[in-house]
């Protein structure tokens, strides 16, 4: 097996006093995709804001390559590979595509590569090259969160973690954005890490899963092995 990336160690999250994670544990290895799925509100958004820096844990760990990194601050992350597009998209709309483009290229190895990095993304996404002089708030939503996903792929991330990639998007664009979670895995080398509300699409998509209920970890393994489950196919695929 490659060698593992990532290791959440049994963290405890909080917003003030209200406790979101509950001892959540996961691993992720070097060229996987693997699926957070769980209903809403039970821990997804908060535990890839806790792995990319933006909330810290009161417990347990972050570690990175065998490295804890759970003090490291979220810039810092982003130079270790570690980049998140959060939920909802983030992108700055009186921007043109392209000047969004050049903004997500902060890291150093962002900038040393930006160029080739342009490259790959207008290659997987043609529509943005075909509009990198429009505002992008004046584009459409399926074209908003492929320039989400561009953003981050300019960090040259080593492992992606995408929040919600289908959010809002017509059923046949949605199931584009998530399978190019796989396609980044096969071309281009990239680790996933993803949570997505249409948990059937998720789990074919992915390697292994996790699945969590009010911020715990309740059940772990092989994506087509949890898709077969009785459990899961009652609860979150509706069967």
């Amino acid at each position: 097996m490659a060698g593992r990336l990532l290791s959440v160690e049994n963290i405890d999250v909080y917003y003030g006093e209200f406790q979101a994670l509950f001892g959540v544990s996961l691993e992720v290895y070097e060229g996987e995709v693997v699926a957070l799925v769980g209903a809403n509100g039970a821990g997804k958004t908060t535990t890839l804001k806790t792995i990319s820096g933006l909330l810290r844990p009161r417990r347990g760990r972050i570690v990175w390559e065998g490295q804890d990194i759970t003090s490291v601050p979220a810039y810092q992350r982003a130079e270790l590979g570690i980049v998140h597009v959060p939920e909802g998209r983030g992108i700055f709309p009186y921007l043109t595509v392209y000047e969004n483009l050049v903004v997500a290229a902060y890291t150093r190895r962002a900038r040393e590569r930006f160029e080739e990095s342009l490259e790959m993304v207008y290659e997987l996404f043609p529509r943005l090259r075909e509009r990198k002089r429009q505002l992008a708030g004046t584009m459409s939503g399926g074209e908003q969160q492929m320039l989400a996903i561009a953003r981050a792929l300019i960090q040259r991330p080593r492992l992606l973690m995408l929040d919600e990639p289908s959010l809002g998007l017509a059923p046949k664009l949605a199931r584009e954005v998530v399978y190019l979670a796989r396609r980044l895995r096969d071309e281009y080398g990239i680790t996933v890490l993803l949570v997505e509300q249409n948990v059937r699409l998720s789990l074919k998509v992915a390697d292994r899963a996790y699945v969590l209920e009010t911020g715990r970890v309740v059940r772990e393994g092989p994506a087509g092995e949890l898709e077969k489950d009785p459990e899961i196919r009652r609860a979150y695929l509706g069967i």
